[in-house]
């Protein structure tokens, strides 16, 4: 999934971005308010980890224009303010979390897997279709109970369709969900990757989960043989 990290202490924010990737998740990050504000007025985001001290604009302040624009991105916020007051003014904000600094990037990564699950309405974190299941907290995927070896890539696409299954998804929001702002690739990517993934998942079997929408698109449902 793609996420947004502002964060103006430059170390810390790069140490985030690093792990993040890591992990698995497309990063844009930004080292104040201000820039924040402009790329998620134009850009879709499945979850926002925002620093509240920041330069040009605080984390309430993005929050507050995000919110505004009738946005419900799940939104993390990130402080060394720990007061019950801070906390209760971040939550009431409209912000889905609060982390104190300093925390620990197990910690941070199990708060943005936990937003995100409700963001998208899903209360576990196993997501299943069939006989295919995706663990988002192990990094385990497996179909009929067989481990699927998948790359960061294919996996972060596969984890987007099941968040997304039964719903047809056009290749630019794909693209624009699991691709960051650096990406300078081809325009065919996300077929490729499609198709890394059908014959990873779908091959030699009678049920086919992953489905083209002609003009359209690609979905993740089941149907019969």
């Amino acid at each position: 999934m793609r996420l947004l990290l502002a964060e103006d202490e430059r170390d810390l924010n790069r140490i985030i971005t690093q792990k993040l990737i890591s992990a698995g998740y497309s990063v844009d990050s930004f080292y104040d308010g201000e820039e924040a504000m402009a790329v998620l007025s134009y850009t879709d985001y499945d979850g926002v980890i925002l620093d509240i001290m920041m330069p040009k604009a605080d984390g309430f302040t993005v929050l507050r224009s995000l919110r505004d624009r009738g946005k419900t991105t799940p939104v993390l916020f990130l402080t060394a303010r720990d007061s019950v007051s801070d906390r209760v003014r971040g939550l009431d904000s409209g912000a889905n979390d609060y982390l104190v600094k300093p925390f620990s990037f197990e910690e941070l990564l199990a708060r943005i897997r936990a937003m995100t699950r409700t963001a998208f309405g899903q209360g576990s974190a196993v997501l299943t279709i069939g006989d295919l299941t995706l663990d988002s907290a192990a990094k385990v995927v497996k179909r009929g109970g067989n481990p699927l070896n998948l790359s960061a890539k294919e996996y972060a696409l596969l984890e987007y369709l099941m968040y997304n299954q039964g719903i047809v998804l056009s290749r630019e929001k794909i693209e624009n969900h699991i691709w960051n702002l650096d990406y300078e690739g081809g325009t065919n990517v996300v077929d490729v990757y499609i198709s890394y993934l059908r014959k990873k998942i779908d091959d030699g079997r009678a049920q086919k989960l992953i489905h083209t929408i002609r003009g359209r698109g690609y979905v993740l449902r089941e149907e019969q043989p």
